[in-house]
């Protein structure tokens, strides 16, 4: 038996909120100027900052008004929620949710539907295999323990506080991420000066081992795309394959500080690869880059980056379903030529760039978790056993 804590009371979500089904069927006669889909919510994020045109989409849609929370009911494992500013109209792949003011704080709900609890039951109570989804009926069953009314100002002022934190932080890496962009876009763009990917490397751009076999314990590891994140490599789950099969393709070898660059997937995303992995190798679908010493690894990992280059990569790249660059293709992959010592002042400052955004996302990310933390700290307290 669980007993609720003195001026709690177990609460269904349908008595918390309003399920508002105002459907548009002509989203551009709507009369409003946005339209939010899922693509356009941030994970974790309680604010709206993209926002597409109602006349770029078609089908039913519904309106939301100022206040109104947006909650992506299609794959909530992605918590997608958000507090409407204006007015305008969402997906229909996402619940447009109205708080009972007699019942809940309106400015309360959101922070609580942040919450662990109730996102894990969300995902729990989500149907289909491919695209799980909820259905509003199954969740406004769902019971929760609700602190008393003259409760709820004080935690909206605490998790406020923390949420202005992580706003913050989430709007300074918009417009981090939007410079960071505009940087690369400037860096290199296309001009005269410009010589093949080859020309920068000491070595022949090849991929690498063609049938690495069965996974040996202790045997040479090897890297795949999908081993590759963006800016870095997973290390948790390297394969290895045997030495003298990895001997077979000492031309693939990789040394310390080579770019992994993956020729299908992700077109054109490419690693360093860090000390801990000199000796490792690679399979065909990524190919290694090994920089001149003289020059700037860093300067052609960011080109590769860049928005000009990756248009280039994509108009080389092959494939219908699954897009691929060769390797001729690769190798002769125009990049913007400066002189040595300008590619590192180049590298140098998108590399400082690269941190700051990393460190705001670091306390962005320690904001939500406090906020995480707080809730699950008073929601577990509601219930005493």
């Amino acid at each position: 038996m669980t007993d609720m804590k003195p001026g709690w009371q177990r609460v269904k979500f349908g008595e918390l909120a309003n399920c508002i089904n105002d459907r548009v069927d002509d989203p551009s006669t709507a009369g409003v100027e946005r339209y939010v889909g899922l693509e356009h919510l941030d994970p974790e994020s309680l604010t709206i900052r993209r926002w597409g045109s109602p006349d770029d989409v078609e089908s039913t849609k519904l309106r939301f008004k100022p206040g109104d929370i947006i909650f992506g009911k299609r794959r909530a494992y992605q918590r997608k929620l958000a507090v409407a500013d204006f007015e305008g109209i969402c997906s229909a792949h996402a619940m447009v949710l109205r708080a009972k003011p007699d019942v809940i704080m309106p400015e309360f709900l959101p922070l609580f539907m942040q919450s662990d609890l109730l996102m894990k039951r969300a995902v729990e109570i989500s149907v289909g295999s491919l695209s799980p989804t909820i259905n509003w009926k199954a969740l406004a069953q769902q019971e929760f323990a609700l602190p008393p009314p003259e409760e709820q100002p004080r935690l909206v002022t605490m998790l406020s506080a923390w949420y202005r934190f992580s706003a913050s932080y989430a709007d300074s890496l918009v417009v981090g991420t939007q410079a960071q962009a505009a940087a690369l876009r400037h860096f290199y763009e296309k001009r005269a000066d410009e010589i093949p990917l080859s020309m920068f490397c000491r070595n022949l751009i090849t991929y690498g081992i063609v049938q690495a076999g069965p996974d040996v314990p202790n045997g040479v590891p090897y890297i795949r795309v999908t081993d590759m994140a963006e800016g870095e490599l997973k290390l948790d789950n390297l394969q290895r394959t045997a030495p003298e099969i990895a001997a077979k393709y000492k031309r693939s070898e990789l040394d310390e500080g080579d770019l992994v660059l993956a020729l299908r997937g992700p077109i054109g995303l490419a690693v360093t690869l860090p000390a801990s992995l000199r000796g490792a190798n690679l399979t065909q679908g990524t190919a290694r880059v090994s920089v001149r010493r003289e020059l700037s690894t860093d300067y052609v990992r960011w080109a590769l980056r860049s928005s000009p280059i990756q248009a280039r990569i994509n108009s080389v790249a092959k494939g219908s379903t699954f897009k691929e660059i060769s390797l001729a293709a690769l190798r002769d992959l125009p990049i913007p030529w400066v002189a040595p010592q300008r590619q590192h002042e180049i590298a140098e400052v998108l590399n400082a760039v690269d941190v700051s955004l990393r460190d705001m996302h670091e306390k962005k990310d320690q904001a939500n978790m406090r906020i995480k933390a707080a809730l699950s700290v008073v929601l577990d307290a509601g219930e005493q056993t």
